[in-house]
């Protein structure tokens, strides 16, 4: 994992208010993880390819969706994005509040992937994190993902 950089800063977490459909999600992650400088255009053509043939829904209201394998040479940097919708999103049939956006270099998504399925599998955390009242107060409980 990398040390020297974050892979979640406060420019790539939000907070809607209002709900979102699945492709609004989907770009909005790809849009936050192009503005980090961790991919390239062509990453959401592979987020969508990947959630046409598997879904990322993970339960507990999360869905982390991210390219496909052969989309490696779009990613640029391991990095995150966070996007919590309060009027949910219907991702394919499943009511999803948090949107996780993943582009990980090499395999680093793994280990990225495992941090976020630990919080997500305790109710209690994601009922804080549903409970943070600004994006500040989401990245802080979410700065575990940073950890090396």
């Amino acid at each position: 994992m990398r040390s020297e950089a974050q892979i979640l800063t406060r420019s790539q977490v939000r907070i809607h208010s209002g709900s979102a459909s699945q492709d609004e999600a989907l770009t909005e992650a790809a849009e936050i993880l192009g503005a980090a400088g961790a991919v390239t255009g062509e990453y959401l053509s592979a987020m969508k390819e990947r959630e046409a043939t598997v879904s990322t829904y993970m339960g507990n209201e999360l869905a982390i969706p991210h390219g496909t394998n052969d989309a490696k040479s779009a990613i640029l940097a391991s990095a995150l994005s966070v996007t919590r919708y309060d009027g949910g999103v219907d991702w394919s049939g499943e009511k999803v509040t948090f949107v996780i956006g993943i582009a990980g270099v090499g395999d680093e998504h793994l280990e990225i992937l495992s941090r976020i399925a630990e919080l997500f599998s305790d109710d209690a955390e994601v009922a804080k994190l549903k409970r943070a009242s600004s994006e500040e107060e989401l990245l802080e409980l979410l700065s575990a993902v940073n950890a090396s």
